[in-house]
Order: C-alpha cells, then sequence, then structure tokens
C-alpha cells in the first residue's frame, strides 16, 4: 500500500509529538531539576552515605540475580524446546506469570509464605530473616525477572535445532560436553541479551521490593526506595532527582549495552 508524503509527514510529527510529551519532556525536566544548583551538587547529593549504601544494595541484589536467573534461564528454555513432558503447558504459563502478575501482588504473596505467621515464617526463628531483609528483596527480584533469560533463549534454540548435538553425540561426547562446546556458544548472545534485560528490570524494580522491604537506609533501601523516600518521606525533592537521574544514568548505561550487543548479534 503506497502512503502519500503528506500521510508519512503527519505520522511522524504524531509519533516524535508522543514521544517527546511522554518521554523527553519528564526526563529533560529531571536533568534541568538535578543539575540546576550544578555538578557538584548533584555529586553531593550521590555520595552521601544512604546513597552509597542504596546503590551497593542494588548492585549486591543483580549480582546474585542474574547468575541464579540464568542458570534457571538455561534450564527451563532447555526443558521447554527439547522435552516432552506432561505440564509443559503450565510450565510455560509460570514462566510468563510474572508479565501478567502486578509487582504489587508479587509481595504481598511474598508475605503471606515467609511473614511472621505465613507458611514459612518458622524460618526466622532460626535466624534467617526473609521479610524486611536481603533475602525477601532477593526472591521478589527474582520472580519479577524470571522470564527474560528463559524467552530469549528459547527462540535461539529452536533455530539452531539439535543436530549438531546429535552429531557430538555420535562422536562420543556425553550431554554436558555437548552443551559446554556447542549449544552454549549457541545461545550466547541470546543468553547475553536475556542477562541485559535482567539487569535493567532488576535495577528499576520498585513494587515488589517495596512490600518486602523495610526501606531503612543502610540497611534494605535499593535506588529506587531511595528516590521514593527523599521525595515522599523526607520531601527532599532535590536529592530525589538526583538518586532518579543516577539511576536512570545506570538503566541508560544497560540499554546501550543492549543495542550494541542487539547490532552485534544482528551481524552475526
Amino acid at each position: 500500500m503506497k502512503v502519500s508524503p503528506w500521510t508519512r509527514i503527519s505520522l511522524r510529527t504524531i509519533a516524535l509529538g508522543y514521544l517527546l510529551v511522554l518521554l523527553l519532556v519528564p526526563i529533560g525536566v529531571i536533568l534541568y531539576r538535578t543539575f540546576e544548583n550544578g555538578v557538584g551538587a548533584f555529586l553531593q547529593s550521590i555520595s552521601t552515605p544512604a546513597a552509597i549504601s542504596a546503590l551497593n544494595l542494588s548492585l549486591l541484589i543483580v549480582a546474585i540475580v542474574v547468575p541464579v536467573n540464568v542458570v534457571f534461564g538455561v534450564v527451563v528454555a532447555l526443558a521447554l524446546v527439547r522435552g516432552r513432558f506432561r505440564g509443559r503447558g503450565l510450565l510455560q504459563a509460570v514462566v510468563d506469570l510474572p508479565f501478567a502478575v502486578s509487582p504489587i501482588v508479587v509481595g504481598v504473596a511474598l508475605i503471606m509464605l515467609w511473614g511472621a505467621g505465613g507458611w514459612f515464617g518458622g524460618v526466622e526463628s532460626l535466624g534467617f530473616k526473609v521479610i524486611f531483609g536481603l533475602p525477601g528483596m532477593v526472591i521478589a527480584t527474582i520472580f519479577v525477572t524470571l522470564p527474560f533469560v528463559v524467552r530469549e533463549v528459547e527462540p535461539v534454540l529452536h533455530e539452531i535445532g539439535q543436530e549438531q548435538e546429535q552429531a557430538a553425540a555420535t562422536l562420543g561426547a556425553n550431554g554436558w560436553q555437548a552443551f559446554r562446546r556447542i549449544t552454549l556458544p549457541s545461545i550466547r548472545w541470546g543468553l547475553t541479551y536475556g542477562v541485559v534485560l535482567t539487569v535493567a528490570r532488576a535495577l528499576g524494580e520498585f513494587g515488589a521490593v517495596i512490600m518486602v522491604s523495610s526501606g531503612f537506609p543502610g540497611v534494605s533501601q535499593t535506588l529506587t526506595l531511595l528516590v521514593h523516600s527523599r521525595y515522599i518521606d523526607d520531601h527532599n525533592t532535590f536529592g530525589a532527582y538526583c538518586a532518579a537521574t543516577l539511576l536512570m544514568a545506570i538503566a541508560v548505561i544497560v540499554l546501550l549495552l543492549m543495542t550494541l550487543l542487539d547490532r552485534k548479534r544482528s551481524t552475526r
């Protein structure tokens, strides 16, 4: 179908206006409010003990969540693509569940399971605190980032098929050798892409984490919770803008990395 030049210009104008209103203007306002007092004030705001602790905790959660999701994601993707078993459809639905369930609901469910009086709440008597501690925040983040590695690796496994793995088996390679030397190199770009998405999602998670975190600075406060605390509790709008800018900068770096990896994968 041919589209007239006027129609193309109109559609582009609408799309650019939409992005301008919903994306560029809010980001521009945040950046203006962040740096209106100078770069020194921004650096001072993000170098407070609370901000440093929040950044360290966010990175620690990412460092725990990513390896767990990599192992789980690759295993589940292999099971869904290579396996034929009862309950396969149910497993597919469970993987996509975080896309459909609100993070707030996830947080409430974790409290009902691991909180005082919950099914597994007795672990607190053993000195293992889940809710309002790091374990609860990690579990919540793992749940909301669960599908990314699976959904990035799964189509790659469909594409490469099983011919090379079967050929390796005929040459005497066991399952682990075939996976390490054939399957893993073949899925590395999809796996890397899933890792980048997991990092971006884990850094920006708020709804599930705030339900299972005490929110105390230096104890269980991530960068997203720091933004919320400064803006709502402390009425420190400048500090909130600075923390949001720091979080946005990290997210932009992750997204740029994702774009570069996507282009490199496309060239291959």
